[in-house]
């Protein structure tokens, strides 16, 4: 059930953080962002509840927003995605993994 609380939280993020985006220009799209990040972090706190470590639950849902975000935020607003930020994002990827890895360890 961790694993689909964390699914969860990731989303509701993911659409509060695309929803600040858009409330640059539209104010009406606060009423998604707060309580996006509202949903997301009691979802994160169900994550932690049912057992899965902090270290783990946090590195999966910062590193899945960030690297959501930069491709979504590619698609929906024009906004870079260079090589040089892919790269980034798999160097994160790649230290959450390590991070899990090293929990079961």
């Amino acid at each position: 059930m961790a694993w689909a609380y964390l699914a969860v939280a990731i989303c509701c993020e993911l659409a509060a953080t695309l929803s600040l985006r858009m409330a640059v220009d539209n104010a009406r799209w606060y009423a998604i962002v707060v309580p996006g990040y509202l949903v997301a972090f009691v979802f994160l706190s169900l994550t932690l509840a049912e057992g899965m470590p902090l270290g783990v639950a946090y590195g999966i849902w910062t590193a899945a927003g960030v690297a959501l975000a930069a491709v979504l935020s590619r698609l929906l607003f024009r906004e870079p995605l260079t090589p040089l930020m892919g790269a980034g994002i798999v160097l994160i990827a790649g230290g959450v993994l390590l991070v899990e890895l090293g929990a079961g360890a």
